[in-house]
């Protein structure tokens, strides 16, 4: 008798063995996938980028002098999901795409300064004051930075609203959070911050005190007349476009249009990477992971553990299976 309860034991034993196995074999292959494709993928695209070189010495009549290299990341349109138009799986997914790219690229690369050219939230010029909060802390969270390195803000149509929507208390609200400098300096490098949106101007008294503003810049950098005569630029950086573009403003000036960062806007995300001198600068484009190989890896994992599941509980034939069998037939023939 106590055999006979042994040997049941024994039978309701492997299959418990079987599915623990099975689970154990599941859990491992969910566990390689997010962390590869949540952690891992973006050291692998980042990784890939380096600083692009720049003649780092400068002649001085006789003597040549050594001159410092400023490191600086250059990225637009991150455009934060808001309360009105941000489902919540969007919201979550593109964010903690910009979150582990932003602070990867800043482990990797250590950059000295980065630039975000505009359109930091998305819903900014008609969110509300508790809205709006909400958006700045998870920025700030996302966006989170070494006290060495600095983080430059400009202000896009969707933070503050186009010039027709713009207003004193949006600008301020801004300014308020990212601060309200138009001229940074620094290793002999004027970086001078423009919120092209008040330039659509329509008469308003936003578009004045902006005007009011450049000329004052101008002033400080010894420059005179309309924007690109007053300030005179070696380089112009822009987003709002989503994608790169370049063009030259009066055959000399070039800009470039910086790509979104953000999986919303585009598949292939990236961002500018320039090493920059008093005299010079070279720049070069940093690939973010794809969304479309994401989704393809989740996809094809899910299709191999629905195999797996299947061909454990015997209701499909083990490929590897099928295979021997099929070659030990064609060699007996």
């Amino acid at each position: 008798m106590a055999m006979i309860e042994l040997g049941f034991g024994r039978q309701n034993f492997h299959p418990l063995k079987r599915k623990s196995s099975l689970l154990l074999k599941l859990i491992a292959v969910v566990f390689a996938v997010l962390l590869f494709c949540e952690f891992l993928i973006y050291y692998l695209a980042i990784f890939q980028c380096n600083w692009p070189e720049v003649k780092t010495t400068a002649s001085d009549g006789e003597q040549a002098t050594r001159e410092p290299v400023l490191k600086a990341m250059f990225l637009a349109d991150t455009h934060l999901l808001g309360e009105f138009l941000g489902h919540w799986l969007d919201k979550l997914r593109r964010e903690w795409q910009m979150e582990r790219a932003f602070q990867t690229a800043l482990w990797l690369l250590q950059p000295e300064v980065v630039f975000i050219l505009g359109d930091i939230f998305d819903e900014g010029k008609w969110s509300t004051p508790e809205a709006w909060a909400d958006d700045v802390e998870r920025f700030q969270k996302m966006f989170r930075h070494p006290s060495h390195v600095q983080l430059k803000v400009v202000a896009g149509n969707h933070d503050i609203g186009f010039h027709y929507e713009m207003n004193t208390y949006k600008v301020e609200r801004f300014e308020k959070v990212f601060s309200s400098e138009r001229l940074f300096s620094w290793k002999g490098i004027n970086f001078v911050m423009v919120n092209s949106v008040a330039l659509n101007g329509d008469g308003c008294g936003i578009c004045s005190e902006t005007e009011a503003e450049l000329i004052e810049v101008s002033h400080r950098l010894n420059c005179s007349r309309e924007l690109l005569w007053w300030l005179q630029p070696r380089l112009v950086l822009s987003g709002h476009t989503h994608s790169a573009c370049e063009v030259h403003h009066g055959g000399r000036v070039p800009e470039l249009s910086v790509p979104s960062f953000s999986w919303r806007n585009r598949n292939n995300p990236s961002f500018i990477m320039g090493s920059i001198t008093p005299t010079d600068y070279t720049l070069s484009k940093c690939y973010l992971p794809r969304e479309d190989v994401v989704l393809i890896i989740y996809c094809g994992v899910v299709g191999f553990l629905v195999v797996l599941t299947l061909t454990h509980f015997g209701l499909l034939a083990s490929p590897f299976l099928s295979g021997l069998n099929l070659l030990g037939k064609r060699k007996t023939r």
